[in-house]
């Protein structure tokens, strides 16, 4: 798994935190110092956290289970659906829909709706339709696209969600929690750690800094992807092979079957055959005692009648 370093995230300016006047005092445990009325993150423990959070989430990725970004915020929205795309995880870039979460049958009937007007437009509905309706029908199927055409692959809850700035997205955080499903986010010195599951302490107004913790995050579940493809390859080799092996032992089964009932047929034949050379000389005998002097006396002749 590859490591952030400290280098790096100094440079992307990940250590820069609000105003002193702003912070949250939950957030101490991950301030350095402050430095003109501006809080400094402690990236020690910024690196720490992320390897933690990389840790968490390879192993749901792993699984094969989604995960669930959210980032509304303007300079955060087109780096994370640029990275998360790479994945193919589901993002929400635009608007939080409210109840997304806690009334997701609901928007699964959206995202249905969303697939009836596409199948209208290739199955000749739309000829049928004023132009009226057709403008209607194609504005809100670009609403729907823009609010939901990146969870639209989404056909469960996610089983986790990976949350920049948890302040603003305050309600994305309360609907995971209600459902008890793990939250990971990067948290600014104006936020509460204790909200979410793995706190990630960084700068999240950056898009700079945003880039390089969701691209350690997105890393982290690649690897986990590919570990799951090859351990699914792995169990499909080793189970051919096991197949193979049956195969092969039953054949060599059979073989011997084949052999020991030659073998055996082999005995018997044997036995039969020298059973039959011992007996031989005494059925000779025994046809000699029996047959008439008649026969002993010249070849053809019988015994006159008196």
């Amino acid at each position: 798994m590859a490591k952030t370093t400290y280098s790096e995230l100094l440079d992307a300016g990940v250590h820069f935190g609000h105003l002193k006047r702003k912070w949250n005092p939950n957030m101490a445990p991950y301030i350095f110092m402050e430095r003109n009325g501006i809080h400094i993150i402690d990236l020690n423990k910024t690196v720490a956290k992320i390897e933690e959070a990389s840790a968490a989430i390879k192993q749901i990725a792993k699984s094969g289970k989604k995960i669930l970004f959210v980032a509304t915020k303007k300079q955060a929205k087109d780096t994370v659906a640029e990275l998360v795309k790479k994945v193919n995880m589901p993002y929400v870039t635009e608007r939080w829909p409210g109840g997304m979460l806690t009334n997701f049958a609901t928007i699964r009937k959206a995202v249905r709706k969303m697939a009836t007007i596409d199948k209208m437009e290739t199955d000749g509905t739309f000829a049928n339709m004023s132009k009226r309706e057709r403008l209607q029908v194609s504005r809100e199927r670009a609403k729907l696209e823009k609010n939901l055409g990146s969870i639209s692959d989404l056909s469960r809850l996610p089983s986790a969600l990976f949350i920049v700035d948890i302040t603003k997205e305050h309600i994305a955080v309360a609907e995971a929690k209600r459902l008890n499903i793990p939250t990971f986010a990067i948290v600014d010195t104006n936020s509460n750690p204790n909200e979410v599951d793995f706190p990630i302490p960084a700068n999240d107004d950056a898009s700079k800094s945003i880039a390089i913790i969701v691209g350690a995050i997105v890393a982290s579940i690649e690897e986990g992807i590919a570990e799951r493809k090859f351990d699914k390859d792995k169990a499909e080799e080793e189970r051919d092979e096991a197949v193979e092996s049956e195969i092969k032992s039953a054949a060599i089964e059979a073989i011997d079957e084949e052999d020991s009932e030659d073998t055996k047929n082999k005995k018997l034949a044997a036995k039969v055959k020298l059973k039959a050379d011992e007996f031989a000389p005494k059925a000779a005998a025994e046809r000699k005692k029996v047959a008439p002097k008649a026969f002993n006396k010249g070849a053809g002749t019988r015994p006159k009648k008196k």
